[in-house]
């Protein structure tokens, strides 16, 4: 019946060892340097070929219908 109980005292004792661990990490100063973004914004070019596609359908729409002669001369039906 000792060796029981020395047994499980030892299992205790290691047990509560096991769980006691400490460690240490040691952190080297961050260096924080300034980021260079580039974007390329053409928003103001698009809105513009926008504008100009839009006059033209505009324009386009507005306008008489087209001569409906084919390259013989004869007209389509």
């Amino acid at each position: 019946m000792k060796y029981w109980l020395l047994a499980a005292v030892a299992a205790a004792l290691l047990a509560i060892h096991g769980c006691s661990v400490k460690h240490e990490v040691e952190v080297e100063p961050v260096e924080i340097k300034p980021i260079h973004i580039t974007m390329d914004i053409n928003v103001k070019v698009d809105r513009e070929v926008d504008a100009f596609f839009n006059e033209v359908e505009a324009k386009a729409a507005n306008a008489p219908a087209a001569d409906t002669q084919n390259s013989i001369g004869d007209t389509n039906e």
